[in-house]
């Protein structure tokens, strides 16, 4: 049970504590040695996790046993987190890349802590505890190794940076960690991305890195999850679009607005927990048909937003299996796109498919006819492979 703490009582000591290092010791010392609360030497989110480890664990001098990784296990997190790993990939890569020469280590886990991936460092031998640590299939989630940046991203949804002494098990000392939370279209937590390092510091603002990678990780697996969703990009400014910054919502075939990234959140609000508060008509002032006149071209189009904020927007229809209909969308049958227009013309009475289903079909005859009928130079127009457009072609339902 903490005690309520003197601020008079410990001043002179916060005084003395000059160095990051001092400060954690200092706060490690009240909180487990004296029962007091050590509010302003660590951060809330560490002393929470602090907390919920004190209920759990009790001794933070025990020797941590990382769990065995067998190969059935890793395997099976891998397949069940493949579209993670796909979001994922490039991201990653530039990651490393950027942090090439550094002794970081760039890590992701599901949403459960179990790591999926993991730089395979030069320094491994000068890295015992990440070496040991740092491992695909070990779980690095709190109620295992106790207090870790991923391990408080997996309890609270939330960003965390934990340093040296925060971490709740002595063994665990050596290492620096940064975290963000990546999240899928059903709001839930997808996956961590984190950041560590060991017997040193960072040299950079590991927080705000691994915060931006993590976001276009995000954006990308929303993308990829809405194979039946409208997915609107938007911001107030066009020059975002395509940034970390950009906006993004998805709409489902009957008119309501399925997720919202972040940015999206902050323009429009959270996403409200009634379906029939979602509708695509009260937070962006036009149904389903209406977003679908602004698809097509590659420029942005101005969208006056029901709130009265004015933004640019983009609308894409990512296909389930990969189409890429950037060069058009087809919304009056065959032969026919929708050119880009200076302002959003309330009055456009242009008839579009009834399901977004349809206009994936439509754009697929479409480039066909403007192709003669080539299955090759359609498919590489589409960004599919000819195996999938023949299988989307033969899913055409039959005349009558």
């Amino acid at each position: 049970m903490l005690q309520a703490q003197d601020p008079g009582a410990h001043t002179l000591r916060q005084l003395f504590a000059t160095t990051p290092e001092q400060r954690t010791a200092q706060a490690r010392a009240r909180f487990f040695d004296e029962g007091d609360r050590p509010s302003g030497l660590v951060g809330e989110d560490v002393l929470q996790s602090w907390m919920r480890c004190r209920r759990r664990h009790e001794d933070p001098t025990r020797t941590i046993a990382f769990d065995p990784v067998t190969p059935s296990r890793l395997h099976g997190a891998l397949s069940r987190n493949r579209a993670l790993l796909d979001a994922a990939g490039a991201e990653l890569a530039a990651m490393e890349g950027a942090l090439s020469g550094t002794d970081c280590r760039v890590i992701l886990t599901d949403r459960e802590g179990v790591l999926l991936h993991v730089t395979h460092h030069p320094m491994a031998p000068q890295q015992p505890v990440l070496g040991r640590t740092a491992r695909l299939g070990v779980n690095l989630a709190e109620s295992v190794v106790g207090t870790t940046a991923p391990g408080i991203v997996l309890c609270t949804g939330q960003a965390s940076t934990v340093e040296g002494g925060e971490h709740y098990f002595d063994t665990l000392h050596q290492v620096h960690c940064a975290a963000a939370p990546i999240r899928g279209v059903d709001g839930r937590l997808a996956g961590v991305l984190d950041l560590s390092v060991e017997s040193r510091r960072f040299g950079f603002d590991a927080g705000s890195m691994v915060g931006l990678y993590a976001t276009v990780i995000e954006n990308r697996l929303l993308a990829r999850q809405s194979t039946e969703h409208l997915v609107l990009r938007f911001q107030a400014s066009p020059a975002l679009l395509g940034t970390p910054l950009e906006a993004m919502a998805g709409v489902t075939q009957d008119g309501r607005v399925a997720w919202l990234n972040t940015a999206a959140s902050r323009l429009l609000g959270p996403l409200p927990r009634d379906p029939l508060a979602r509708s695509a008509v009260r937070l962006f002032g036009r149904d389903l048909h209406g977003l679908l006149r602004l698809a097509g071209g590659e420029g942005a189009r101005p969208l006056r937003l029901t709130s009265g904020l004015g933004v640019w927007v983009q609308v894409r229809l990512p296909g389930s299996d990969g189409l890429n209909l950037r060069h058009g969308v087809a919304l009056s049958g065959p032969g026919r796109a929708m050119a880009p227009a200076p302002q959003p013309a309330e009055a456009d009475t242009e008839p579009t498919p009834a399901t977004l289903r349809g206009l994936q079909q439509d754009l697929i005859e479409r480039t066909l006819q403007e192709n003669g009928g080539n299955i090759a130079r359609a498919a590489r127009q589409l960004g599919v492979s000819r195996g999938t457009l023949y299988r989307r072609l033969r899913q055409r339902p039959s005349p009558g």
